[in-house]
Parts: structure tokens; sequence; C-alpha cells
């Protein structure tokens, strides 16, 4: 495994805690969990600074601190669904996310963006089906209500991240890893 340098860790150390104090500026919140809140940008700039390897790491690390803060846990499995999971999956954009100033390369941006939230989407449905699928409306499938739920505040996180990340990713300072 190739080592991190300490620059990098302190970089995720700093990241991950701005990560954690914008998860606290909720522009709204949902009544069972989830909110909308500017938390994912310090991860993605992490993913698109340093790679998909030191996303993933950082999303498991913001998760697990989530997850100590401010636990919705009610088994460990949706525990590990809902926070590490969730987050790691979207530090994958690292992989494919790339500087760009033209708006094709927004657009291409944007798309690898919506793929990373839409596999934490993916993780919170799958805990929300199988830990809460019981508290979905009578006549209401539980994957859908599980979906739609976490839609909610997922779109409009998504939307929000990812104009404030069009914004940074053109400026060549951001990918200047030193």
């Amino acid at each position: 495994m190739k080592k991190i340098k300490l620059s990098t860790q302190v970089e995720i150390a700093v990241l991950i805690a701005l990560g954690i104090a914008l998860s606290y500026l909720k522009l709204f919140s949902m009544p069972q969990g989830g909110s909308v809140s500017l938390q994912m940008v310090p991860l993605v700039i992490l993913a698109a600074r340093h790679g998909g390897g030191v996303g993933v790491l950082a999303g498991l690390l913001f998760g697990v601190i989530r997850m100590l803060l401010s636990p919705n846990v009610y088994h460990p499995v949706q525990g590990l669904l809902d926070y590490p999971i969730a987050f790691m999956l979207v530090g994958v954009v690292g992989f494919r996310i790339k500087y760009t100033q033209e708006w094709k390369g927004h657009l291409r941006n944007f798309a690898v963006l919506s793929g990373g939230f839409f596999l934490r989407l993916l993780a919170h449905t799958i805990a929300g089906k199988v830990f809460f699928g019981e508290y979905a409306p009578a006549g209401i499938n539980p994957w859908w209500y599980s979906i739609t739920y976490n839609l909610t505040h997922l779109a409009p996180e998504l939307i929000i991240t990812g104009l404030v990340i069009m914004l940074l990713i053109s400026r060549r300072e951001l990918f200047e890893v030193g």
C-alpha cells in the first residue's frame, strides 16, 4: 500500500474537520434523519486533489466521526450503511473527477459527482428499506418510500455541492498538490 505523505494527512484531517463543521450548518433537516448542507464539498475536494483512494479513506473517516458525534444508529449494519459506507462511496468520485475550465468538463464532473451521490443513495436506501421499511405509509412500497425519502435530501445536496465544486474546480491552484 502506498504511504500517504504527512502534508496530505494533515490536509485530510483539516478538510474532514471542515466537513464535520459544515454538517452542522444545515439548510434543512429531514424528520427521520438526513439533511442538506455543504458537508460533501471538502470530501469532494480531497478526492479531486488526491484521487479516489484518498477520497474513499476520507469518506470512511468522515462517516465514522459523524456516526460518533451525532448517531442515529438503530442497528450496527444500518449504522455502517448510513455512515462510513455511504460517505466512502462518495469518495470514489476522485477516480474520475478532473480539473477543467470548460462547460463540457463541468458537465462531465457533475455526472461523476452524481454517480458518487447515487452510490450514497443506494447505501441509504438499503438501510432505509431494511431497517425502517416498517414505517412506510400503508400501501406504499417500502423500497419506493426509502428511495423518495432519501432523494428528498440527497438531490438538493447534490445540486448545491455540484455548483460549489464547479466554481472551485475551475481554479488550477486547487489541484496543485505540493
